[in-house]
């Protein structure tokens, strides 16, 4: 049941907000005077909302924890409550595990896919309802480069964001008819310490420090992502305006690419032969020369 409400400023309802992109994004959305802000984050980040976001009328601290469809339930309950709509939401929280897929295991697969995939559909299912009761609304789903390009040790992270990006597309079809918009904002190495947050899974973690098959790769990547990272152009607080920019226009697209390397890596799709783009992003890895000749082994070509 939505509340009576005397307030045409829209509600924003984030996931995933004590750091990072979504962190960056609320603050642009509270300093704007045109948007009610829900800020939500799971477990001991919660603690950190107050501190980040002081308390007012424009903004309401929620714990959420994506993978928990009783706090789903509850963060929208309570926002219908206190504020009678929901106008935006903002799907960003997300976890990242690298492994290869033969080290992904049981656990660490489901948190990936509950977390990045499960908990952003459950809550576009349960604000579905209230947009098409107002006829309007918007969906933004934060996917990433990998959604489009797969990237060694991390086929799962990919998995999911691919999977979230196909779900945003036909959602894009049938929300069409109820005036309910549907974006995928699609980032590439953003400069920050996000790349801190990554999680070996315990089969990679194992490998790694037994020094065991596969290890060299884990040697390569995260050295070569976090100097990416470190290399770009591309900070939070410009891919959260970027965004804001994408809510406020009348037609958004349903794709919409906000650092230029996601731009980069989406014209080199278009226009290079699949067979020639991976045997180019294989030459260009890490020391992928030396992936699997540990013990001397002639590598084979990919």
């Amino acid at each position: 049941m939505l509340a009576a409400n005397t307030d045409n400023r829209k509600v924003v309802l984030v996931t995933g907000c004590s750091s990072g992109l979504g962190k960056a994004i609320s603050e642009a959305l509270i300093r704007s005077s045109r948007y009610r802000v829900v800020v939500t984050a799971r477990g001991r980040s919660y603690s950190k909302l107050a501190e980040i976001f002081p308390a007012n009328d424009s903004t309401l601290h929620l714990p959420l924890d994506v993978t928990s469809d009783g706090e789903i339930s509850n963060a929208v309950n309570e926002v219908c409550r206190a504020w009678g709509q929901i106008d935006i939401l903002i799907n960003n929280a997300g976890v990242c595990f690298r492994s290869v897929v033969e080290h992904m295991d049981a656990s660490a697969e489901d948190l990936q896919m509950r977390t990045n995939f499960f908990g952003p559909v459950n809550l576009m299912k349960a604000v579905l309802p209230i947009m098409r009761e107002q006829k309007s609304g918007h969906i933004v789903n934060i996917s990433s480069v990998s959604g489009m390009v797969s990237m060694p040790t991390m086929a799962s992270y990919s998995a999911s964001k691919h999977a979230l990006e196909v779900v945003s597309e036909a959602l894009w079809y049938e929300c069409r008819p109820y005036g309910i918009q549907v974006s995928i904002v699609q980032p590439g190495f953003i400069n920050s310490p996000s790349f801190k947050n990554v999680i070996l899974s315990r089969k990679a973690r194992l490998s790694y420090e037994l020094r065991g098959p596969h290890s060299e790769y884990y040697d390569a990547m995260a050295p070569f992502i976090e100097k990416l990272m470190g290399y770009s152009m591309s900070r939070p607080e410009v891919v959260a305006q970027k965004i804001m920019n994408l809510i406020e226009r009348k037609n958004p697209p349903l794709r919409i690419k906000v650092t230029l390397d996601a731009i980069l890596f989406g014209l080199l799709r278009r226009i290079i032969p699949g067979f020639w783009f991976h045997k180019m992003m294989f030459y260009f890895l890490p020391r992928s020369g030396q992936w699997g000749n540990k013990k001397g082994l002639r590598r084979r070509d990919p």
